[in-house]
């Protein structure tokens, strides 16, 4: 079973979450960490795995 479905669905998820955090706890302080920033890496993060699962979806294809 390919496990391409499951990177681009968990991807995105990551990448909504750290949307989330980017727009709405701006306001929250945390001690040593930024809320903001920590919502930049996710998204970073999940869109990457989203690329890499719809890649792998488009490889299986061929």
């Amino acid at each position: 079973m390919s496990r391409a479905p499951g990177n681009l669905r968990e991807g995105a998820v990551v990448f909504a979450a750290g949307l989330a955090l980017w727009l709405f706890a701006g306001d929250v302080e945390v001690p040593g960490v930024t809320l903001t920033k920590v919502g930049v890496v996710m998204m970073c993060v999940g869109g990457a795995q989203a690329v890499a699962g719809a890649w792998q979806g488009a490889r299986r294809r061929t």
